[in-house]
């Protein structure tokens, strides 16, 4: 009974920890593929053309859109002069009309009756960030006064918190597999659960830092350039089943944490009745009769209820003189003894 109900209470942060693996290896595998459409659904931001297909806007549509969002860093003739070369680099296929952006790559592809149709995905790439100019093949000499002074401080953001990024989602990862190896252990003892919390709670701390990191710097990226890029009509918008995938890989490793701690304070491996009788004897120590109770006296004899043996003396002393009949009669004991 003892290991079966170690195990029963192993079972459920193990299981959590194999979940928590899973969700942070469906982050890594976002846009890799462009075959998949549930890989092609994780991404975190989303950056949309289609505007520059259906039409450029007029520069008078452009000083409107800065006006209304009162963006003073660009003029209306560098967004219309900007919004003409993307154009033509969409004419010549080396702009698509919407870019996803995951944690080791991008997908591209066109849009059919509003449905995203993915066409390619970049290779994996540790420590990845997008580079717009140079994917939409532009120099960046040429663009760099076109653009909102916003967009070089983010970009510079992002390309130094896309590395941290990264890093932690690797470090979660490797760790949630050393935890799940050592779990195995800690079947076996509460000691092995010890060394299995320590793995978890590390885990838990760069898995959240990861999911953290991902979702500031991203809401930054949309809040900050969402709606200067509006004037060149550039569309951003935020994943939900990555970021879906990656707090509940949070959920699961805080979840498997606890259960983890808990493991270490109970759920002894130990049976309660196999050393039952072995500490009494171990130690030295006998049953106390309770009071009251009868043991019979000699072998196989058999006593009446409530008789007492009597009080055995020592005999006395040896007496080198015979007792004479005077004394013998005058024995406060036995004054009828006759000689």
């Amino acid at each position: 009974m003892g290991k079966a109900g170690r195990v029963a209470c192993i079972i459920t942060p193990y299981l959590l920890t194999i979940a928590t693996l899973i969700c942070i290896i469906l982050v890594g595998l976002g846009c890799t593929k462009a075959s998949s459409s549930t890989l092609n659904n994780l991404y975190f931001m989303r950056i949309d053309l289609s505007n520059l297909t259906n039409g450029t806007k007029t520069t008078s549509e452009i000083e409107d859109i800065l006006n209304e969002f009162d963006i003073t860093s660009v003029s209306s003739s560098d967004v219309k002069e900007l919004v003409d070369e993307l154009a033509s680099n969409e004419e010549d296929s080396l702009i698509k009309e919407y870019y996803d952006i995951g944690l080791m790559g991008y997908c591209d592809g066109q849009i059919n009756s509003k449905k995203y149709n993915t066409t390619y995905c970049s290779s994996p790439k540790s420590e990845f960030y997008f580079n717009p100019i140079s994917v939409w093949g532009l120099s960046s000499s040429d663009v760099s006064d076109l653009l909102p002074d916003d967009y070089n401080k983010v970009m510079k953001i992002y390309k130094a918190v896309s590395k941290w990024m990264f890093i932690a989602y690797v470090i979660a990862f490797a760790v949630t597999i050393l935890e799940i190896l050592v779990g195995i252990f800690a079947i076996c003892s509460r000691w092995g659960s010890c060394v299995t919390t320590l793995f978890a709670i590390t885990g838990f701390i760069f898995t959240a830092a990861a999911s953290i990191t991902s979702t500031v710097v991203f809401s930054v990226f949309k809040s900050t350039l969402g709606t200067t890029l509006k004037a060149y009509g550039i569309e951003l918008s935020m994943g939900k089943n990555i970021f879906a995938a990656t707090w509940l890989a949070v959920a699961f490793s805080l979840a498997a944490t606890i259960f983890w701690v808990f493991s270490v304070c109970c759920c002894s491996g130990r049976s309660p009745y196999n050393h039952k009788n072995k500490g009494m004897r171990g130690n030295g120590l006998t049953a106390e009769k309770a009071p009251y109770t009868y043991e019979p006296i000699g072998a196989g004899a058999q006593q009446p209820f409530g008789h007492q043996q009597p009080t055995s003396y020592p005999p006395p002393p040896p007496n080198s003189y015979p007792m004479t009949n005077q004394q013998h009669h005058a024995s406060p004991y036995e004054p009828f003894r006759h000689s």
